[in-house]
């Protein structure tokens, strides 16, 4: 997936972005901190967003007819039940309640289908039916193993937009993709975390092996954010091959834990490995929520995203025509991404560490996957004088830094 054109979701999120950051558009209610663009502070960044080409190798260019806001109906395909409260899908809906406040819909005009197993073909299909037969115009299903499904019907119905979070596949008409540079982010709480641990052994619950990217990269940036600040820290890596399984990452943190590992990060859904590192007596890194708000006593700091900024700019193209079928890919820049306030028992000088990495992300002079990286196996990616692109960051990386270890 390479960069393209700029499409009309940059026009469109810089507007609306702009405009719930300023006024919250109009709205009466108040949503949550991080997690949407209500309330969300500007850090840095020039408000608009990215595209990348379609998956043939063209940008799109597909405009369509507008629909009434009034006869919008927006779905939404959820891996857990956002009433839990933190992770992935809670920042997920609190995207969605953003967008609805940003754009003012009415309860009615959302349809949340909710505990829909993203390994299960047929859970999927019946989910994405059941929205199309109760009137969705667009329908964004927010997990990995949603994509072949969601590609699949984006076909059958071409009258429907089909928005798709993580994975790769897109058709550039009724079907995008959307995700972001959270790598970006997680080389911060990489820093935090090398600044802060005394072992030297950092934790880190994973949802997927390196057969995934999207995992494997967070892994390589975190670990790389370790090692520009302390070279001697080691990354343990325990995977639960699930997106969501509580037992499972309650599990895997304890296995870590019991390894003294005095730092936990995680690519996972639950708060358990923040709660367990909190009841160890030990420090934290958050995932998709601000976590703070969990283990308040380990929680160093957390690595978020600001999805109402895509799902308020997505549903607008719709209700104005502008939907072009362009993919999605934001960043700090953009404002998508970032790690939340460091906590006050963060090690001296951390602040002042991420600080300067985080300008230097700004500014394009740290792209993460910068020249040439040593791997754990010895063999070597990326040249010297160059940065990955896209395409291989979001695909490509199946291969873990030379400072990082599976736990069997």
């Amino acid at each position: 997936m390479g960069r393209g054109k700029t499409g009309n979701f940059r026009k469109a999120a810089a507007i609306l972005l702009g405009c719930a950051l300023l006024t919250g558009c109009g709205s009466t209610g108040e949503v949550d901190d991080y997690a949407t663009n209500i309330g969300y502070e500007a850090r840095g960044g020039n408000g608009t967003t990215q595209v990348v080409q379609s998956e043939s190798g063209s940008s799109a260019t597909t405009q369509t007819a507008g629909i009434p806001k009034e006869e919008i109906k927006v779905g939404v395909l959820h891996l857990s039940d956002p009433a839990e409260g933190s992770g992935y899908t809670y920042t997920h809906d609190l995207g969605i309640q953003g967008m609805q406040q940003n754009l003012g819909l009415s309860d009615d005009q959302i349809v949340r289908k909710i505990n829909v197993n993203d390994g299960d073909a047929k859970a999927t299909r019946q989910a994405i039916q059941e929205c199309i037969d109760d009137g969705c115009n667009i329908i964004f299903t927010t997990s990995w193993g949603y994509m072949e499904t969601t590609a699949e019907m984006a076909e059958e119905y071409p009258d429907v937009y089909f928005s798709h979070g993580t994975g790769y596949m897109s058709n550039g008409k009724n079907f995008n993709n959307y995700f972001g540079r959270i790598y970006q982010a997680r080389y911060l709480s990489g820093i935090v975390a090398g600044m802060n641990t005394s072992s030297n052994k950092i934790g880190y619950v994973a949802a997927m092996d390196s057969s995934n990217s999207e995992v494997t990269g967070g892994i390589d940036a975190f670990a790389l954010g370790i090692y520009s600040v302390n070279p001697d820290a080691k990354v343990y890596v325990r995977v639960t091959n699930s997106w969501y399984d509580p037992e499972g990452e309650k599990a895997a943190a304890q296995t870590l834990l019991d390894m003294g590992c005095d730092v936990i990060a995680q690519h996972c859904d639950t708060v358990y490995p923040q709660t367990l590192a909190q009841e160890k007596g030990v420090y934290s890194i958050g995932y998709n929520s601000d976590m703070s708000k969990d283990a308040p006593q380990s929680c160093l700091c957390s690595v978020v995203w600001n999805w109402s900024a895509y799902y308020t700019a997505a549903v607008q193209s719709v209700i104005d025509g502008s939907w072009d079928g362009s993919n999605y890919y934001g960043g700090m820049n953009e404002n998508l991404v970032s790690i939340t306030d460091l906590a006050d028992f963060c090690a001296e000088g951390t602040k002042e560490k991420v600080e300067e990495a985080k300008k230097q992300i700004l500014s394009g002079e740290n792209g993460v996957f910068d020249g040439v990286i040593e791997t754990n196996t010895g063999e070597t990616v990326g040249k010297e004088g160059t940065t990955l692109d896209d395409a291989t960051i979001t695909g490509g990386i199946n291969w873990y830094f030379k400072t990082v270890s599976v736990v069997e």
